[in-house]
């Protein structure tokens, strides 16, 4: 399949735009895949809409989008360089105008294995951001009976001279991108930022070898002139349809990732040491079905975020930025 040429500029404004509009509809979605991911032993969620009923109601609407400002400063560079490099090996792989299938998955490959410079610290970022809210909910909250228990227990008699008042408990802080930042730097270095980076390695390139070959060839169904470019509602659904797919394929290596990127675990819940611990322990403790976690989410943000990312990406927007301002 020929492609029309863009330049490298225009693919990079195209990207970035895509990456902001489709993060923004559907990081809820993303949200509740994390948490559900996250669950091992007390079962806060029973699923997607319980999460996200459950967040509104303890955390308010925009606790739906905790994280949300670290994957809308970082997704512009990541999808940016990874629609563009996924487009720069078609191009170097083609030729006399034509691809094939295993250059395709090569293409797809080189950008799964760009994008993860911006993926690992973003989504290391976002995971603590997203399942502070589950692990705040996992706290026990006495109940009236405990607290009047608590309050009629024998202590020192209380001073008639000077009754101070006792200071209150200071309500736990939210974590921060910012100060989660600082103290991984701080406490472990770069590294700190990059930890999980082979998991994610091992997501993305899957991923981009399955969606990016799949998507070319949905696109160019029905076309007769390979020259010409679809149309947005085409493009629009072959994101969809290959997000989708290859979203549900590398679901298990996604939930490797989350699990080995999160810092803070609740009680009685797994730290792993590495790719292969996780992949034992997960088996071991929580059975087969535990790698399909957030499945469904996860189709549900793929398919509508790689809809929305080609749709803006072949509307050509960041090619028509520069002729405006050009």
């Amino acid at each position: 399949m020929t492609e029309k040429k863009v330049s490298l500029p225009a693919k990079l404004i195209n990207g970035g735009v895509a990456g902001l509009v489709g993060v923004t509809c559907v990081f809820p979605i993303d949200l509740a895949k994390t948490r559900l991911q996250n669950q091992q032993g007390v079962q806060v969620y029973k699923g997607m809409l319980d999460c996200l009923a459950k967040t509104v109601r303890s955390e308010g609407y925009f606790g739906c989008y905790r994280g949300a400002a670290v994957n809308l400063t970082l997704v512009t560079p990541e999808k940016a360089i990874k629609l563009a490099a996924n487009d720069v090996f078609r191009q170097k792989l083609s030729k006399d105008g034509h691809l094939p299938l295993w250059g395709e998955v090569l293409a797809g490959c080189g950008a799964g294995t760009c994008q993860v410079v911006v993926t690992t610290p973003m989504e290391m970022l976002k995971i603590q951001l997203q399942d502070a809210g589950r692990l705040a909910a996992q706290r026990p909250v006495p109940t009236a009976a405990q607290a009047a228990a608590a309050a009629a227990a024998p202590g020192p008699a209380p001073s008639l001279v000077s009754a101070r008042p006792q200071p209150r408990p200071t309500p736990q802080q939210r974590p921060s991108a910012t100060g989660i930042t600082v103290d991984l730097l701080r406490s472990r270095g770069l590294a700190g930022l990059y930890r999980g980076a082979g998991a994610t390695l091992m997501r993305d390139v899957p991923f981009s070898m399955i969606y990016f070959p799949l998507f070319a060839n949905l696109n160019a169904l029905g076309q007769v002139d390979v020259q010409a470019k679809a149309p947005f509602w085409q493009s629009f659904m072959a994101g969809c349809g290959a997000g989708s797919v290859a979203a549900v394929a590398v679901t298990p290596l996604d939930v490797i990732k989350t699990r080995l990127q999160t810092l803070q675990k609740g009680e009685g819940e797994d730290t792993y040491r590495g790719i292969v611990d996780c992949t034992r322990r997960i088996m071991r403790r929580e059975g087969p079905a535990a790698f399909l976690k957030g499945a469904t989410c996860r189709a549900l943000v793929i398919a509508p975020l790689f809809g929305i990312a080609q749709g803006v990406y072949f509307l050509g927007v960041g090619e028509a930025l520069l002729d405006f301002l050009g």
